[in-house]
């Protein structure tokens, strides 16, 4: 439609012409003479709006979703901190009793060889001071730890006090290269003396070169004078390879140790010497030997083979 006056005129009278038909029907009620119009026109336009109404509702669904997603990200994120702390309180149990087992297999191996021993934790692995295998415990001086004090757990040697603070201390672990301990073989008391190669087994020198010694053998610490730094009696590992003498006057052979140097967790500083040499009485027992199981083969003749294995006309004669 033109812009003309004429359309102008008209605007203002359709305007003028429903402000009256409102008031009209706001005035009349419910016997409002434009009910019947109203009613025709939601018959026709109903349909219509329910159309629209349907098409829409998705959209102000989504639009809830949205406005509720952060309510229903909270409740998602408490429920997995939940079932963190859950997983967190089920692991600790499981590491206490670990702890409980490691304690009560040092309580016994210092038991077997009537050590003094002061519980400790490892808290940290590798020194400032430059060591490569080192642990630090959460045990020092005012728990009476001192420096060349042996450290065992409940399977064997560990190291020595190198370094000690006020409430902690630093262990130079028997896996070192630097570390040097004297050893003692299982029955036969061959000495020698057993340096670390880090993770490869200790590497022992044999003072007598022509000593008998075989795969499986064991070794215990031979003691210190003043049992300073190590103690005597603290099973040391197992033989793994003996190398040929070859006529010198020392032999090497390589151990196998007890302590798994890379999982250490609870251990005993030795505070105290024990009354005398506990001897091999440290040492686990040893392992039974597997039996072999023999195998008896039968042989059964056929059913149609000759009696006494000769041949059928010797059986016809």
């Amino acid at each position: 439609m033109r812009d003309t006056r004429e359309s102008r005129l008209l605007l203002v009278l359709l305007i003028a012409i429903a402000f009256a038909l409102i008031t009209v029907d706001i005035r009349g009620g419910e016997d409002s003479p434009v009910d019947g119009a109203r009613s025709a026109a939601a018959t026709v336009f109903g349909p219509i709006e329910n159309g629209v109404s349907s098409a829409v509702d998705p959209v102000g669904n989504a639009i809830a979703a949205v406005r509720d997603s952060g309510d229903r990200h909270d409740r998602i994120a408490q429920l997995e901190r939940d079932n963190a702390a859950l997983k967190a309180e089920l692991g600790s149990d499981d590491r206490n009793r670990s702890r409980l087992k490691q304690l009560n297999k040092i309580l016994k191996t210092a038991g077997a060889g009537q050590y003094g021993i002061k519980g400790a934790e490892v808290i940290a692995i590798g020194a400032a001071q430059g060591f490569s295998w080192t642990v630090t415990l959460d045990v020092g001086a005012n728990d009476g730890i001192q420096r060349d004090m042996t450290v065992l757990n409940g399977d064997g040697l560990v190291g020595r006090v190198t370094t000690v603070g006020p409430n902690t201390a630093t262990v130079l672990l028997a896996s070192d290269p630097d570390f040097t301990v004297g050893t003692r073989m299982e029955s036969t008391d061959e000495l020698g003396f057993a340096s670390g190669q880090g993770d490869r087994p200790l590497r022992v020198e044999m003072l007598n070169g022509k000593a008998k010694i075989k795969k499986g053998d064991r070794l215990v610490t031979f003691g210190s004078q003043a049992d300073k730094p190590f103690v005597p009696g603290v099973p040391v590992g197992v033989v793994s390879r003996v190398d040929p003498s070859g006529g010198d006057l020392t032999r090497t052979i390589y151990v196998e140790p007890y302590v798994g140097f890379s999982k250490l967790d609870v251990v005993g500083v030795v505070t105290q010497a024990p009354p005398r040499d506990p001897r091999d009485q440290v040492l686990p027992p040893k392992p039974k030997p597997t039996p072999r199981p023999t195998v008896t083969v039968t042989v059964t003749p056929s059913a149609g083979a000759p009696a006494d294995g000769l041949p059928e006309q010797q059986q016809e004669q």
